[in-house]
């Protein structure tokens, strides 16, 4: 993870130098796919939910709504498809429409786009850190970070983060470089793509509030679309919803079936210590590692990034841990992207990079593999 690219100039070699670095990682962490669906089938093959799971391949879990959305729409199928934000699959259509927007057009659409944009995020976040740090070693570690984190096979399956961190990661960048239309732009697709999306508006507010001074008024309106951003992505989502269906909070409220009630974020890890014990060792006694894991790296970010980053990481982790049932707390994590720069400020010496990079790619295969028997919910 510490390796440093060779330097490059003009916007073609610095492509290249980050392309050298991602490249590398992306490939490892879809032969570590590749593996945990082979793996799934060794250790459960022949049994239910396994072969269903294997046989959908990246489409399995969240990529069959994400399919049956983009090819028939929020209307022909059942309306627990509203929790599902329509950035992604809209996307696949447009990009399947001229091959037929048909069943294989669609998933071939969908793999597409998550592969590609998970690229382009690791590409867009090592930039980030190269501008706010002009560190190539802790650039490249993060970019690895993110391809390689335990859960990073989302972003080869058929899931919405890839490109919701194409998104989140443009909006950080826009705001600390004051480029506000571009973050307005990034936070109108991370809005659109994933519930999460809206705390970008308060990372954007804290940069806008601290240049707010000495900007000139052209400027403090760009400032407002950036904060808007992120709100008008969802809101459209939820007004649209609101119309056609009687209540614009369902793909909101919608999730609460799936992970329970509100709880105190705190209580709930003390929680896990028990679901460690007997038959949830596998279920829920899986995410307390992860969750104190996740804890002390948010408390990296608070020490070592810009405030705008830890209000946005704080603001998921919360959302995260707040719940009844912390299935796909893993995933979230993940969108909650400084949480891997946490993860590339703390591997500063080669054993740690190691160590992680082991870490990360077993966390690939074998969260991957549990995803594909049916046991760990992505």
């Amino acid at each position: 993870m510490t390796t440093q690219a060779p330097p490059h100039n003009g916007a073609p070699g610095r492509l290249w130098g980050d392309l050298a670095v991602v490249l590398p990682a992306a490939v490892a962490a879809r032969v570590l796919v590749a593996l945990g669906w082979v793996a799934a089938g060794v250790l459960r093959g022949g049994s239910e939910p396994t072969d269903r799971l294997r046989a959908e391949g990246l489409m399995a879990w969240d990529g069959t709504w994400y399919r049956d959305i983009a090819e028939f729409g929020y209307a022909g199928i059942p309306t627990e498809a509203l929790r599902f934000f329509p950035g992604y699959p809209l996307v696949a259509r447009a990009l399947a429409e001229p091959f037929g927007a048909g069943g294989t057009a669609v998933t071939v659409a969908l793999v597409t786009i998550a592969n590609v944009a998970a690229i382009v995020a690791a590409v867009a976040l090592r930039r980030l850190v190269l501008t706010e740090r002009g560190d190539t070693a802790l650039a490249n570690r993060a970019a690895v970070a993110l391809t390689l984190f335990p859960t990073a096979f989302v972003l080869v399956w058929a899931y919405s983060e890839a490109l919701f961190l194409v998104g989140a990661i443009g909006v950080l960048w826009g705001v600390r470089t004051r480029r506000w239309w571009w973050a307005a732009l990034a936070g109108v697709v991370a809005g659109a793509t994933r519930p999460l999306g809206v705390f970008l508006a308060a990372a954007a507010a804290i940069e806008a509030v601290r240049n707010w001074r000495d900007a000139e008024t052209t400027e403090r309106v760009a400032m407002a679309a950036a904060v808007a951003g992120p709100v008008v992505g969802t809101g459209v989502w939820l007004v649209w919803v609101g119309n056609r269906f009687g209540s614009a909070l369902e793909p909101l409220t919608g999730q609460g079936e799936f992970r329970g009630d509100a709880v105190n974020p705190v209580v709930r890890i003390f929680q896990g210590f028990g679901d460690l014990l007997g038959d949830e060792l596998l279920g829920d006694g899986l995410h307390l590692p992860f969750a104190l894991a996740f804890v002390v790296l948010t408390v990296v970010v608070a020490r070592t990034w810009p405030a705008s980053y830890t209000v946005f990481t704080v603001a998921v982790l919360l959302v995260a841990l707040a719940a009844e049932n912390l299935n796909s707390l893993e995933r979230y994590a993940l969108n909650a992207f400084p949480i891997v720069l946490a993860v590339a400020v703390v591997c500063s010496r080669p054993w740690r990079s190691w160590v992680a990079v082991g870490v990360g790619g077993a966390g690939v295969a074998a969260l991957s593999a549990l995803a594909w028997m049916g046991i760990y919910v992505p």
